[in-house]
């Protein structure tokens, strides 16, 4: 089995990670996770969203969050942008590559967003073109890949009918997000494979939430299709709001320790990511959501 001999790990828990927590999360606490983050050796790290801080008042920090960082050479910090408004926010606190996010159900485009597939494209279109003009890599989030909370299973063929809605406004990346982590391993690749007829290998990426403790198998099955870039979220933290007991993504430090395992580098500090994880769930008051991070602290403290 050919798998790839190095692996992009995306950071999203400062973005998609936190934005669900119901207690106020200091500007000063995402900065200082940011900072441990890529100190840990994450190289491209979700940094926050520009969205209406009427739906996410967690996000309502971006600018700062972004002015926060003392930004290090060869990291890549994305944001969330879903719309000209969150776009001409974003652009003034100098992105790296902004986030649009659409859905293979119909059902829960119009849950999260309000319309439709097809009207959402309409509404990013805009965006990719503006992003595309300033030098910004577009990546693209298609939620609910292999299932919806309202629809149930999903079938590939909708996954890639959304890649290839993306790839013709522009889109230059595609995520297949699991995004309430009902994934099997064949139907993550079944989905992943439509992704690939509009995207090159090296522009498609997995994000695998938890819920049924599949994650880890998913990623392994995506790295037998060549899949060298995955979202993950330190000490797992996040959900999906719109499906209940939904869990956050997979964490970035049980992925880690898989690579490692398999021989495949990412480039990250394990010891320093569960430090990292440490702090964020200390700033919360809640235990690590990793099991490698629990194994590993408690080897420490024995």
């Amino acid at each position: 089995m050919n798998l790839p001999t190095r692996v992009t790990l995306v950071e999203v828990g400062p973005r998609d990670g936190l934005q669900n927590e119901k207690q106020p999360v200091p500007t000063e606490v995402k900065v200082e996770l940011i900072q441990r983050l890529q100190a840990a050796g994450l190289k491209e790290i979700e940094a926050t969203s520009f969205v209406s801080p009427k739906w996410v008042p967690q996000m309502a920090d971006g600018a700062a969050v972004m002015a926060g960082i003392r930004r290090q050479p060869g990291v890549r910090y994305s944001v969330l942008t879903p719309n000209m408004k969150g776009w001409e926010a974003a652009i003034a606190t100098r992105p790296d590559e902004i986030v649009v996010f659409g859905s293979a159900s119909e059902t829960f485009s119009q849950k999260n967003i309000n319309c439709s597939i097809a009207e959402s494209m309409e509404r990013f279109a805009p965006v990719v073109a503006a992003a595309r003009e300033a030098g910004v890599k577009v990546r693209a989030a298609i939620s609910c890949a292999v299932g919806c909370p309202y629809e149930g299973p999903i079938a590939p063929e909708k996954v890639g009918y959304v890649a290839g809605l993306m790839k013709d406004i522009g889109v230059q990346h595609a995520g297949v997000a699991d995004t309430i982590g009902v994934g099997t391993p064949r139907k993550v690749q079944a989905a992943l494979e439509q992704a690939l007829k509009y995207f090159p290998v090296a522009e498609v990426s997995g994000h695998y939430h938890d819920t049924y403790g599949m994650a880890l198998a998913n990623v392994m099955a995506s790295l037998e299709l060549g899949i060298a870039t995955f979202d993950t979220s330190v000490s797992g933290l996040g959900g999906c709001p719109y499906a209940k007991g939904a869990t956050g993504n997979v964490a970035t430090e049980d992925v880690v320790y898989l690579l490692h395992g398999q021989g495949i580098e990412t480039g990250i500090d394990l010891d320093a990511l569960i430090d990292a994880g440490v702090f964020v769930r200390g700033a919360l008051g809640q235990p690590t959501g990793s099991r490698v991070a629990r194994a590993l602290l408690a080897k420490r403290t024995s």
